[in-house]
């Protein structure tokens, strides 16, 4: 495993800062067509892992769609627009382009309109067309990359963020081959080892000539359908034209200019104090579990509590209407609430933790007792 080491697979280098602006609804199709399977030479996983590695992408232009059935409970009010968790329910539309380390863009397609995401050498723009409102960031000199969205755009950010997590509590093997937007591809398979781990198999289709991934799937265990899946529906390789990344306001537009390091100090605002939240984690591979500790957070009284009577629910009500609807659990460890999906969990305490991972409760409850 020490290629997956050497140097990342390939990036799509777009600012996290600039990804959160990318969300909407709406997408051509709610699932991915199954195909015959091509006849392809033999491969082993080793050979698949050195072809993702080594690829050379020079350019790229596609449709991606994304769709997740998390088994989320109702959302309504807490997700806004401009809020990520929308990407974590139904069903997305993409348009992506990628022209070498420093040219890439990102639209994301709904029925009212599109929000894009577009780097241009040191400018990064990203717009909103139903808002009509743009934000400008010029990175430093000599930046490369700006740091990874915070939700994967592409079937190959997907890929990285699974291959980075390969270690001994991962075994690693030879799918079925397929064809994905008319390509033939290989199947790489990932299957956790840890017993405590919701994910049953992690899937990899790459393009058996190009070695990019076409299609990237998850499935929870005790299901045969992906609980998270993206794919291309459309791809070619042909180095995009330049226009593409040149980025234009339209008359009228609200153009907001933005400096690097900008938005930390932005977060800290929301918080109220401006103390950051104390963040870890315990674990390593797919049993790692985040542990943060949010004094205050989410209801009144305390994360794991009910909301009070007559709360306001616009939007913290909200939230506490649906910490107070979460079933209450206790144990040696303490009490408080649990929100289950069907690849991960949360624990919010009486005492103010949040503990979560893509693992069972009874995970989170051992690590709730250190």
């Amino acid at each position: 495993m020490s290629v997956l080491k050497s140097r990342p697979v390939l990036r799509w280098l777009v600012p996290a800062t600039a990804v959160v602006t990318v969300i909407g609804g709406g997408a051509a199709l709610g699932t991915f067509a199954a195909q015959a399977e091509p006849s392809l030479p033999p491969r082993t996983a080793a050979q698949l892992l050195v072809d993702l590695q080594t690829s050379r992408l020079e350019g790229l232009s596609g449709t991606v769609v994304q769709r997740a059935d998390l088994g989320l409970p109702p959302l309504a009010g807490l997700v806004g627009g401009d809020n990520l968790t929308g990407l974590l329910t139904g069903t997305h539309t993409l348009r992506v382009w990628h022209s070498g380390p420093d040219r890439q863009r990102i639209a994301l397609l709904d029925t009212l309109g599109e929000r894009d995401v577009i780097r241009n050498g040191r400018d990064v723009w990203t717009w909103d067309s139903r808002a009509n409102a743009a934000t400008h960031r010029t990175l430093p000199a000599g930046e490369g990359e700006a740091g990874a969205p915070e939700l994967p755009a592409t079937p190959q950010d997907a890929a990285d963020r699974a291959l980075a997590a390969i270690d001994p509590s991962t075994e690693v093997s030879v799918g079925r081959s397929a064809t994905v937007a008319g390509r033939d591809a290989y199947e790489l398979v990932l299957a956790p080892r840890d017993a405590a781990s919701l994910v049953h198999q992690v899937r990899i289709a790459i393009d058996a000539r190009e070695h990019v991934p076409l299609r990237f799937e998850v499935f929870a265990d005790g299901s045969d359908k992906p609980a998270f899946e993206m794919a291309f529906t459309e791809v070619s390789y042909a180095r995009p034209d330049a226009d593409q990344f040149t980025f234009n306001p339209p008359p009228g537009v609200e153009v907001t200019e933005e400096t690097v390091g900008e938005r930390p100090a932005m977060r800290k605002d929301r918080a109220g104090d401006g103390k950051r939240p104390d963040v870890r984690t315990v674990g390593e591979g797919w049993g790692t579990v985040v542990v943060a500790r949010l004094d205050g957070a989410g209801a009144p009284g305390g994360p794991g509590k009910a909301p009070a009577a007559g709360a306001d629910r616009e939007p913290a009500g909200e939230a506490a209407a649906l910490l107070g609807a979460l079933p209450t659990v206790s144990g040696d460890w303490g009490s408080g609430r649990l929100l289950t999906g069907k690849l991960f969990s949360v624990l919010l305490t009486d005492d103010g933790r949040v503990i979560a991972g893509a693992v069972t409760p009874e995970r989170l409850y051992e690590v709730a007792k250190g």
